[in-house]
């Protein structure tokens, strides 16, 4: 572990863990389609708000902020759903009407200041490894070898248009996507591919056609 954490991670790098702070209930007022809001979760059933979109409807309620789990939707309890879910959850809202979020927001134990310049030169040396470090809930930690570039650059743009339309980010599910789709011949084989796959997610057709446009862009590059 100490030549793993040593070699791949850098010294402006952050591990947070999330600690119960206090407790809040949000009213949100649902104007638009979109509540500027992206999700992630901690893959044991917590939601996490990992985004808030500048002057979106989120925005606006300042209670509402990065870091907040995500406890219950109009007193729904939502512990144990993945972050697709919940994002989906809150998108099925109606527009036009109030709804309630209880929030926990983390404990806030220290604030970090801005690094010394005496510190810039490590920093370099250490975060220019080519790999990610991987801490699973089982215990195990990996280091798994980073995509090409043209791939790597093809997998954040199916996590960007993950954002867009579902609004959660997870590179781990855009992977799986463009490993779906880049052997696929056209469109059709690979919205089959999808709900062989991920057909628990029910994505909009219009995000298909999209990704499998990014995964083409990717392909026509020379991207395996």
């Amino acid at each position: 572990m100490k030549r793993l954490l040593g070699g791949q991670l850098g010294l402006e790098d952050f591990i947070f863990a999330h600690v119960k702070g206090t407790k809040k209930e949000v009213n949100v007022y649902k104007s638009e389609d979109s509540l500027g809001l992206t999700i992630t979760d901690n893959g044991v059933g917590y939601a996490f708000i990992k985004r808030i979109k500048d002057g979106s409807i989120a925005d606006s309620v300042k209670t509402i902020c990065v870091g907040d789990h995500i406890e219950s939707i109009n007193g729904e309890n939502i512990i144990g759903k993945r972050h697709f879910e919940v994002a989906k959850k809150l998108k099925e809202l109606k527009k036009e009407e109030l709804f309630t979020m209880t929030l926990i927001e983390p404990k806030k134990a220290f604030e970090i200041g801005p690094r010394s310049k005496a510190g810039k030169s490590s920093a370099e040396k250490i975060g220019t490894a080519r790999g990610t470090l991987r801490l699973r809930s089982g215990g195990l930690a990996t280091v798994e070898k980073m995509p090409s570039e043209t791939k790597a650059k093809a997998i954040e743009k199916v996590d960007d248009l993950l954002e867009l339309y579902m609004g959660i980010r997870d590179i781990d599910l855009a992977t799986t996507m463009f490993e779906a789709g880049k052997d696929k011949k056209n469109p059709d084989e690979f919205a089959v591919a999808l709900d062989e796959t991920l057909g628990d997610f029910a994505f909009p057709d219009e995000f298909v056609f999209d990704v499998w446009g990014a995964i083409g862009d990717a392909r026509m590059t020379g991207c395996g």
